[in-house]
């Protein structure tokens, strides 16, 4: 029996997942519709609360005013990287004429910027309560109320890094960690979800072995992630190829990309293969209302959905609103494998005492 406390947390959880989610697809949707500089401070925009609506309602000299901050910021982010081993990577923010280029005001791209910063925000404030919620745990499972302050600090370090991803002009790899970072935060929520709701239920226990089952499920879900730093790679090549075009020749962005592209591609057919076989695998493990079989069908319907989007990319020329989709799935994808993952890991095969 779960108590009333602890069922809290667990519904809290479990919606803290969700928002992480649309903090997900609020950032695809900023980066398909090109909003990512629609704010060119943070954490306000344009120095205000609310977003401008209007050029008039800026200073005269808003584009200097701004790119000058960015290189303040940019200098004191290139001595941390410095101050960690990479003086490289520190050179080539000192370096990218990128960031003391302008951006244009845009009203759309500013609220766009704003709304994703607001969806942070609110996961922000969720994390905090999943946090407090947490020490009901305290004395039956503290690595609960730990990873869950953890999550507050990463988030943290995350919105600093936004700061730095709007400061940098967006940098390539500065918004792959960013993405990164984002997995990071939505597994620990996954793992203390899963953690919480079986923590007074037995061991699942099964005739057949689980041990391939397992390893395999890690593997896939080790391909999936490097899935998502590809596609992340591929849509910063889109971004500097559109830009290069004044965002003109949008069904010519593709085959500009080049070999990221192919090698996305191509990962793609290894990633559904081997949810085919995870698939397979379960199926053959458990039967009925099972969780494991119930979110390895789930994670078949993701994946349907998520290649028909990525069709969609490829041969109808980038159109934003399958941008979105197909990182948010991505993501579901993810979460379901992980959790599927969680759920077999507590399995174990039966073994007739002698």
């Amino acid at each position: 029996m779960i108590a009333k406390s602890e069922n809290r947390f667990i519904r809290l959880n479990f919606i803290t997942i969700i928002v992480t989610l649309l903090v997900i697809l609020a950032g695809g949707i900023v980066r398909s519709t090109g909003s990512g500089m629609g704010c060119p401070d943070w954490p306000k925009c344009f120095d205000q609360y609310i977003p401008p609506t209007s050029v008039k309602d800026l200073p005269a000299d808003y584009k200097e005013k701004y790119v000058a901050g960015r290189i303040k910021k940019n200098e004191k982010f290139a001595k941390y990287l410095e101050s960690m081993g990479k003086p490289e990577l520190a050179k080539s923010i000192r370096h990218d004429q990128s960031i003391i280029v302008p951006e244009e005001f845009n009203s759309a791209k500013s609220w766009t910027e704003y709304a994703n910063r607001l969806v942070g925000a609110i996961l922000g404030i969720f994390l905090i309560l999943v946090a407090i919620y947490s020490f009901v745990y305290k004395k039956t499972a503290k690595r609960i109320i730990v990873l869950s302050i953890l999550n507050i600090l990463i988030i943290g370090y995350q919105g600093w890094l936004g700061s730095i991803v709007v400061s940098t002009n967006l940098t390539q790899w500065v918004v792959t960690v960013h993405m990164l970072l984002a997995l990071v935060i939505l597994g620990i929520l996954i793992y203390t979800y899963n953690y919480a709701k079986q923590l007074h239920k037995e061991r699942s226990v099964i005739m057949y072995r689980i041990l391939w089952l397992k390893g395999f499920l890690a593997f896939t879900i080790i391909i999936t992630i490097a899935q998502i730093v590809l596609g992340t790679e591929v849509r910063e090549s889109i971004d500097t190829i559109a830009k290069s075009l004044n965002f003109g020749d949008r069904n010519t962005w593709v085959a500009k990309v080049g070999f990221v592209f192919s090698w996305h591609r191509d990962l793609a057919i290894l990633v559904a293969v081997c949810n085919f076989i995870v698939y397979k695998m379960v199926i053959d493990r458990f039967s009925g209302k099972a969780w494991p079989l119930m979110t390895a069908n789930y994670i078949m319907v993701i994946l349907i959905i998520q290649i028909a989007t990525g069709f969609i990319l490829s041969y109808l020329s980038l159109p934003p609103y399958a941008q979105a989709i197909h990182i948010l799935f991505a993501t579901i994808l993810f979460s379901l494998q992980y959790y599927l993952y969680l759920l077999v890991y507590r399995t174990a095969t039966y073994k007739p005492s002698r």
